[in-house]
């Protein structure tokens, strides 16, 4: 009975057994070549997120809104953009770039939360 129960843990490995000994001449675990960086974890949550929005951005928004959540969240590449500054390119009062950012922001809230 025992040598069967060896026999069935003698492929078992820990994460913590020594594998090799690195260039530095310290020892190098197994742990060390299998683990999982939690920034890229991070990266392709966060570029999920991204191409979800800029989805719903596309199916959702009328033209004017896309741009103007476009122009105010520096969706493209550029840098986010003022009120003010999105009025100005758009052609369209301040108070009204503001209504139709927050009926947008509305939109997509809902696009992604559904």
């Amino acid at each position: 009975m025992y040598f069967r129960s060896q026999k069935k843990s003698a492929q078992d490995v820990s994460l913590s057994d020594f594998i090799d000994t690195g260039a530095d001449g310290a020892p190098l675990e197994l742990m060390d070549v299998v683990a999982e960086d939690c920034d890229l974890l991070e990266q392709i949550c966060s570029r999920e997120m991204a191409q979800q929005l800029h989805r719903a951005v596309e199916s959702c928004l009328t033209p004017q809104e896309k741009q103007v959540i476009v122009l105010r969240y520096g969706l493209n590449g550029q840098p986010p953009k003022r009120q003010r500054e999105v009025a100005l390119i758009t052609g369209i009062s301040r108070s009204y770039v503001s209504r139709i950012e927050k009926k947008a922001l509305g939109k997509l809230r809902e696009a992604l939360e559904g």
